[in-house]
């Protein structure tokens, strides 16, 4: 049930044991984190790992009038995997490839996804029957995302793989390079373990884009080790920005603008530590989020370290930034009035989440606001 599906991602890789599941997760839990409607199909039929990944090993499937229900990864991330339909995870899939192409087409066809604004599809490695029955039974891909590891022969592979796009006609969003260099953490020096590069060179060759470099990193094992998604629980590390910014460029390619609505908006929220700040004054930086009002999804979001705080400061830089409503946990009388002046309308009292989250919530009608704890005059006025 791909209907009301508005983008549908494949990730993709030439061979096996680039990290291609882990980069998969990974654009998922972005996409989520951002508010997006999100979805991860797990085709690997035979290596399927993303049960792993998010801690839902020996979870199962339920199935409804309507189809199967894929299990949720917090409110925006809806995950299937065949995982979740065999008993013993240590049991070899012994399949031939009709009998692949069947669990795909049920796993496309018979999933109640419900409305997503993507759909990130992981496939198994190469350009065999499972990549191929994918993409033709999906329809209407929107594109292509290439994982591939420095080395020659990995590179070798990753060409095959955009031939292969090619030849479907589908688009190549991008190549990204994973492993690429380990920074050590006593000197900083980075150490070209599996070299670097050769992803880089080989999309250009290809005339590609070419996405970025993830190194490695021992947060990322841990991470899947563990079963919590990188980005979910190690968002404040170098290498989470560096995938961040890897995957903007997937969203700006990938959203048709004529999907879009007309009318957007743009929101402020003062942050610390990650969270909206409670006390306006006090805050670190400030995430700027943009939002389709008529399709409630976020077009961008990003984290801005502001001016120093001096009276009168504030109001206009912000402004600047084009935002026209500020949602914020305490706020001085002046400091609000200051913001009027610029044509920002100030939301105080709001609970101390995750901005992402409380922008969807006051988009959704959902936003419970409190008291305002710094309603006086000398509070915030900046």
């Amino acid at each position: 049930m791909t209907n009301n599906i508005k983008n549908k991602i494949v990730v993709m890789s030439g061979k096996g044991g680039v990290g291609k599941s882990t980069v998969a997760t990974n654009i998922a839990t972005s996409l989520a984190l951002k508010g997006y409607k999100t979805g991860l199909l797990d085709v690997d039929i035979h290596g399927p790992s993303i049960p792993t990944i998010f801690g839902l090993e020996g979870q199962r499937v339920v199935g409804s009038e309507t189809g199967m229900l894929p299990l949720s990864f917090g409110d925006n991330l809806k995950i299937i995997s065949i995982g979740f339909l065999i008993d013993d995870p240590d049991c070899a899939i012994i399949w031939r490839g009709p009998a692949k192409a069947g669990v795909i087409q049920q796993f496309i066809n018979d999933v109640d996804w419900g409305e997503l604004d993507y759909l990130i599809v992981d496939c198994p490695p190469g350009t065999g029957d499972e990549p191929l029955s994918v993409i033709q039974m999906l329809e209407g891909v929107t594109g292509a995302v290439i994982v591939t590891t420095p080395q020659k022969l990995a590179i070798a592979d990753v060409r095959k793989s955009v031939n292969f796009c090619e030849k479907l006609e589908v688009p190549v969003l991008g190549v990204i390079e994973n492993m690429s260099g380990f920074i050590c953490t006593e000197c900083n020096k980075t150490i070209e373990i599996f070299k670097s590069g050769g992803g880089e060179k080989m999309a250009q060759d290809m005339n590609v884009p070419f996405l970025g470099k993830i190194p490695l990193d021992p947060n990322i094992v841990d991470a899947g080790d563990s079963g919590k998604p990188f980005l979910y629980f190690y968002s404040e590390t170098p290498t989470a920005k560096i995938m961040e910014e890897i995957i903007k460029p997937i969203t700006e390619n990938s959203i048709n603008s004529s999907e879009k609505g007309e009318k957007t908006m743009k929101f402020a929220i003062p942050t610390a530590e990650g969270k909206l700040c409670q006390h306006f004054g006090h805050c670190e930086k400030f995430v700027f989020i943009e939002v389709d009002e008529t399709t409630k999804t976020i077009i961008s979001n990003e984290a801005i370290q502001g001016p120093a705080h001096a009276p009168g400061i504030l109001p206009p830089w912000v402004a600047q930034q084009g935002a026209t409503i500020i949602l914020a946990g305490g706020m001085g009388g002046r400091a609000q009035e200051l913001f009027a002046e610029q044509g920002i309308e100030v939301i105080s009292g709001c609970p101390s989440e995750d901005p992402a989250e409380v922008v969807m919530d006051y988009l959704n009608g959902t936003l419970e606001t409190g008291v305002n704890g710094c309603d006086h005059s000398h509070c915030g006025s900046h």
